[in-house]
């Protein structure tokens, strides 16, 4: 495996990425395998551990390589983080080569607060102002798909408040910009295809976050996979008791197989194949 810590540095904040490339020697094929690059939670305050590393080895046994993002959080605001990711995918694109990576086939897993950065990406990859930020171009920084988990996506009615007060600091008020930051408001036809899933009984990021994006991408036609389950609390991660915020990971087992739907779901969309 190849094991690496790069550092990321966006207006004056350093990020670190961490890889977790799978050998070539233990490759069944040799044709570049996509990556999924992992984006933690923890409200932009901090970024949480157990949806880091775990989940990183989570999608590496499905066949993919992997890389973790440890961006900046608070007192670092919008859109420093963003800024981080997009460098992150050209790193990653230009060490496809090396590490035997398809660079048009990395896709972005994001949880909670994380899965709205990851959104972010998605909704923004294309705007002048994140190009005139790193000095890319929408082509470096495109995901070829998003994964997102329990997502924030809004600033409006059913926001996380403390991830957006978080998020925009100073700002957090300022009507353009906290509607900017109201990802659901921001998809487009080019917004890559998704897969998405949260719980009814979220009691921390209301269910309707995911659902504000889902019903975004269906009007634009955006390609998506929707699950929500009936019951569970927020922080899931992938349910197994090392990696679940609250409640008993033996009690939501009808949950734990996300990712072998997310699997199946990247699978598809490398293929070419969609859902309508």
């Amino acid at each position: 495996m190849i094991h690496q810590t790069f550092e990321i540095t966006a207006m004056g904040k350093t990020a670190k990425l961490v890889t977790y490339i799978r050998s070539q020697a233990h490759l069944a094929s040799p044709e570049p395998w996509p990556l999924v690059l992992v984006i933690p939670g923890g409200g932009y305050l901090e970024v949480v551990q157990r949806e880091a590393e775990p989940i990183a080895c989570a999608w590496g046994a499905r066949g993919f390589h992997a890389a973790v993002l440890h961006y900046s959080t608070a007192p670092a605001t919008f859109p420093t983080a963003l800024a981080q990711e997009a460098m992150a995918i050209a790193l990653i694109k230009q060490h496809a080569a090396q590490w035997n990576v398809d660079p048009d086939r990395i896709f972005v897993s994001g949880y909670s607060a994380g899965g709205h950065l990851a959104a972010s990406i998605g909704v923004f990859w294309n705007r002048p102002f994140l190009h005139e930020l790193t000095r890319l171009s929408p082509d470096d920084m495109r995901p070829a798909g998003l994964v997102l988990a329990y997502p924030v996506i809004t600033s409006g009615e059913y926001a996380h408040a403390g991830s957006m007060r978080n998020l925009l600091g100073e700002k957090y008020g300022d009507a353009a910009l906290t509607e900017l930051v109201s990802l659901e408001k921001q998809v487009s036809a080019e917004t890559p295809p998704t897969f998405i899933w949260s719980t009814v009984t979220d009691a921390v990021v209301p269910v309707e976050n995911t659902l504000l994006f889902a019903c975004a991408l269906q009007r634009h036609k955006v390609d998506y996979e929707l699950h929500v389950y009936p019951r569970g609390p927020h922080g899931l991660a992938l349910v197994t008791e090392d990696t679940i915020e609250i409640g008993n990971a033996a009690e939501l087992q009808d949950i734990a197989d996300w990712p072998d739907h997310a699997a199946v779901f990247i699978r598809r969309i490398c293929a070419g194949e969609r859902c309508d």
